[in-house]
């Protein structure tokens, strides 16, 4: 399915009043992950600015020990300062990287915005060497504006 497909599915996610916020973020991830090959776990971090950490939300995918991270840590902490997108086409040349599965290759992260703050971030793992592209994106930048209208 393509990044256009999925825009009206994700929109209708989002802007169901039968469903919970948590119930639209876990919907959007699933739709993301049955409808991308190449997206092997999705999820979403939010930011407590008081302890500067990261905290799991909904995700769809393998379990994970990172259930909190540090700002500055790993891929997902970095974003959280940086406020910019993080592109990781191949996380065994990632210094800073914290290593979830051996199966993971690379990863994209977008920030979160609500009223220009950085509120956390939508985080996906591949399976797959360097397969993100603007497209990725800008289509994720899309996702996070329709999630930032829940908050």
């Amino acid at each position: 399915m393509t990044f256009q497909e999925l825009q009206p599915k994700v929109t209708e996610i989002t802007s169901n009043t039968t469903l919970s916020r948590d119930e639209k973020l876990s919907s959007v991830c699933q739709l993301l992950s049955d409808s991308i090959d190449y997206y092997n776990w999705v999820g979403f971090y939010f930011a407590n600015q008081e302890t500067k950490t990261l905290h799991l939300g909904p995700y769809v995918g393998a379990e994970t020990d990172h259930t909190v991270i540090p700002f500055g840590k790993g891929i997902c902490g970095q974003v959280a300062v940086s406020n910019e997108n993080f592109v990781v086409p191949d996380v065994a040349a990632q210094d800073n990287y914290i290593a979830c599965s051996f199966t993971v290759k690379s990863e994209i992260v977008v920030p979160l915005f609500v009223n220009g703050e950085n509120i956390g971030q939508i985080d996906i793992d591949s399976h797959v060497l360097d397969p993100f592209t603007q497209e990725d994106e800008k289509f994720l930048e899309f996702v996070n504006e329709k999630i930032a209208k829940l908050y």
